[in-house]
């Protein structure tokens, strides 16, 4: 299938096929026709397949038929981070590039004064974080009565991380006839009731399951003591100096932490997660997309908006507690048919935790080899 066989007009096909899309992706094929069809869709999606094109791309399509005599704010974009945020608004700005509508991402950690601004000027496609954009609408500034399609994206995160309140508050001021499209990686109970609670006879389509990895990832793990850790990353990112490595944290602290452990071996790094500020998060991936740097060190929730193309490699430096997030961990290399490299480092306090993920994706991870010298 090819995504003029959609029904999707010149403009945006256009702008598709500029951004060097030919082929939609399973959760793009298959999302894209529901939404087109004003329904209601609650889809299933992990990492990488694609999905902000699945809901961005039909969405982007409605809205340039709507109206154009006001300025209110006829689609929203729920996202947990602030990098999503800001990655839906680079997608949405890429496909609907040949259109007339009014993109915005809003989010906090960062002064409110030039989204405010932004907002009085008027928006079609709010992409906001639950947090800030329910200040704004307390403040008085954002006004959704006349939303068309509400998005929520990345929705297993959000309730990970509290939003849960939030969302069901800004919910609640949204005219009750609109379309609602749910996306997430995973279907625990709290989502399903969410979903049931907010979209009307919707289309489900659950494509990856989340138990699977991807064919073109080579996978493996080191059996290592805690305190050797950093040492052997050490010799791993050493044998590999021009080759970018995403690495996994657990903790904030743990991931500053690294960074300095590195430094001292002469390897540079930077840190990305929820208690740097947005401009140093910033600057950390753009070095890290451009090379600038060649490891970047991040906890889960703030990885969740990282998207590079050709990321040859990732290593859990700590194994997730939660087995479906090293699927999500992983699904960052071997993209778009390239291969990749996930690397995990496995102490005797993890153990437990391999032998979850080893469950889920149905196979034994082969055991690297490495001797350690001094660094």
């Amino acid at each position: 299938m090819k995504f003029n066989q959609l029904g999707l007009s010149q403009p945006v096909l256009a702008a598709i096929e500029a951004a060097g899309y030919t082929s939609p992706t399973p959760i793009q094929s298959k999302a894209i026709p529901p939404v087109l069809n004003k329904r209601d869709v609650f889809a299933c999606a992990q990492t990488g397949t694609g999905k902000t094109a699945a809901f961005a791309i039909p969405m982007l399509e409605l809205l340039q038929l709507e109206p154009k005599n006001d300025n209110n704010i006829k689609a929203l974009v729920l996202t947990p981070t602030r990098e999503l945020a800001l990655q839906i608004e680079e997608n949405c700005l890429t496909y609907g590039k040949n259109l007339t509508l009014k993109i915005k991402s809003i989010f906090g950690g960062v002064s409110q004064v030039p989204q405010v601004a932004a907002l009085q000027k008027g928006i079609d496609i709010l992409i906001a974080t639950p947090g800030r954009l329910l200040d704004l609408m307390q403040q008085g500034y954002v006004h959704l009565s006349d939303l068309r399609i509400l998005v929520l994206d990345e929705a297993d995160r959000m309730l990970d991380m509290g939003f849960v309140n939030d969302v069901k508050k800004i919910v609640a001021k949204l005219p009750v006839k609109r379309q609602t499209l749910l996306f997430s990686a995973t279907i625990p109970e709290d989502i399903r009731k969410l979903a049931n609670a907010f979209l009307r006879n919707p289309e489900e389509i659950s494509v990856n399951p989340v138990s699977s990895t991807a064919d073109t990832v080579k996978q493996s793990v080191y059996f290592v003591d805690k305190k050797e850790k950093a040492g052997l990353l050490a010799q791993l990112l050493h044998a590999n100096t021009r080759s970018r490595s995403l690495v996994f944290t657990r903790t904030r602290h743990g991931a500053d932490r690294l960074v300095k452990q590195l430094g001292r071996a002469g390897i540079q790094a930077a840190a990305i997660h929820g208690s740097k500020s947005q401009s140093a998060r910033q600057k950390a991936l753009e070095d890290f997309k451009n090379s600038r740097i060649f490891v970047l060190v991040a906890t889960d929730i703030a990885a969740r908006g990282i998207d590079i193309d050709e990321l040859p490699r990732v290593v859990n430096y700590e194994l997730p507690e939660v087995p479906e997030t090293y699927v999500h961990r992983i699904g960052r290399t071997g993209r778009a048919g390239l291969s990749g490299e996930a690397i995990s480092l496995c102490d005797t306090e993890e153990m437990k935790s391999l032998k979850g993920i080893q469950k889920l994706i149905g196979k034994q991870l082969p055991e690297g080899k490495i001797t350690l010298t001094e660094v």
